[in-house]
C-alpha cells in the first residue's frame, strides 16, 4: 500500500486535469443545445450503464445492506446536489466564477471532517489551504473580473452549494472505499445517483432537440460523460482508498494552472513571469496539506 500513493497523488492530479478543461467544453453546451438537466441524465445514466457493464466482466463483490444504504445517502450529495447544482450554476455564472468558488471543496471537506469525524485541522494544512485558495484567485481573476450581478449571482450561490455537497461527498465516501473497491463503490453511486436525479432531469430531456445538435457538440457531450465524469470519478475515488479527503480535494487548487497552461497551448494566452506568483502558490498549498497527512502517518507509525 506503502508505494501506492504515488498513483493515488497521480491519479488525483488527472482527475483535477480533466475537470479544469471541463468547465469551458461543458459551458459550450449550454444553453444553446441542451439545457443543464438533459446533459446531468447523460452523464449519470450514461456512467451507471458503463460502471455496472465494466463490473460484470470481474469478481463480484458482495457490498452490506447497511452499506448500500450509507453509499445511497452519499450519492444524493455526490451526484445528485452536485451534478444539478454544478451544471445550473455554470449555465447562469461563468467558467471564471465558477472555477474560483470550487475551490471552496478543500475548505468544505476540512469543515466537514472536523465536524463528523473529529479531524484535527493541524496549522500546516490551514496554511495550504490559505495558500491555494489565494494562488488560484490570482491565477484565475487574471483573465476576467468575478461576476455577481443579476442572475450571474443565483448561479455562483448554486456553485457555492455545489461545492459544499462535493466535499461532504468526499468525507461520506472515504470510509466505504476503504472497505470495497472503487469501481463496485462507482457503480451503486451512480445508479443511485440516477434514481434521485432521473425525476428532475427526464423531463427536461425529453423536451431537447437532439437532432439538431451539430457533431463538435456531440464530441463535447462525449468528453463530459466519458472523461469528466466516468474517468474522473473513478481517478478521485481511486485516490480515496490510499489518501485523505482533503489531500484529494487539495489538487482543485490546480484546476486554475491547468486552464491556464491549456489556453497557452492552444494560443489563446501568454505566458507570462508574474503567474509564477499564484502558481508557486498553488503548489505550496497541495504540498503543505500533502505534507501534513504524510507527517501525521509517521507519527502514528513511530508511536505504535
Amino acid at each position: 500500500m506503502t508505494n501506492s500513493r504515488p498513483a493515488a497523488l497521480l491519479a488525483a492530479f488527472t482527475a483535477n486535469l480533466i475537470y479544469s478543461i471541463n468547465y469551458v467544453v461543458a459551458k459550450g453546451i449550454m444553453p444553446d443545445y441542451l439545457q443543464p438537466r438533459a446533459i446531468i441524465l447523460i452523464r449519470v445514466a450514461g456512467a451507471a450503464l458503463i460502471f455496472w457493464v465494466i463490473s460484470l466482466r470481474i469478481p463480484s463483490e458482495k457490498i452490506a445492506r447497511a452499506d448500500l444504504w450509507r453509499i445511497a445517502f452519499a450519492s444524493i450529495f455526490g451526484i445528485a446536489i452536485n451534478q444539478i447544482m454544478f451544471f445550473e450554476g455554470l449555465n447562469l455564472s461563468t467558467p471564471i466564477n465558477v472555477s474560483i468558488l470550487m475551490v471552496g471543496v478543500p475548505i468544505a471537506v476540512l469543515a466537514f471532517s472536523r465536524l463528523l469525524k473529529g479531524e484535527k485541522l493541524h496549522w500546516i494544512r490551514i496554511l495550504g489551504i490559505i495558500l491555494g485558495t489565494l494562488g488560484s484567485a490570482i491565477m484565475i481573476l487574471r483573465g476576467g473580473q468575478f461576476d455577481a450581478s443579476g442572475n450571474t449571482m443565483i448561479g455562483n450561490l448554486l456553485i457555492v452549494i455545489n461545492a459544499s455537497s462535493y466535499g461532504l461527498y468526499l468525507v461520506l465516501i472515504k470510509p466505504l472505499i476503504m472497505r470495497y473497491s472503487a469501481l463496485n463503490i462507482m457503480r451503486w453511486v451512480f445508479l443511485f445517483g440516477f434514481l434521485w436525479v432521473a425525476p428532475f432531469t427526464i423531463p427536461v430531456a425529453l423536451e431537447s432537440e437532439w437532432q439538431v445538435i451539430p457533431f463538435n457538440i456531440w464530441l463535447s457531450i462525449a468528453y463530459v460523460l466519458f472523461f469528466t465524469t466516468v474517468a474522473a470519478y473513478f481517478l478521485n475515488n481511486y485516490s480515496l482508498k490510499r489518501i485523505s479527503p482533503s489531500t484529494n480535494s487539495a489538487f482543485i487548487y490546480l484546476q486554475p494552472f491547468f486552464a491556464g497552461l491549456v489556453a497557452m497551448l492552444a494560443g489563446k494566452d501568454e505566458p507570462a513571469w508574474y503567474m509564477l506568483i499564484p502558481t508557486l502558490l498553488i503548489f505550496s498549498g497541495v504540498y503543505l496539506v500533502n505534507f501534513t497527512e504524510r507527517f501525521y502517518k509517521t507519527k502514528r507509525t513511530i508511536q505504535v
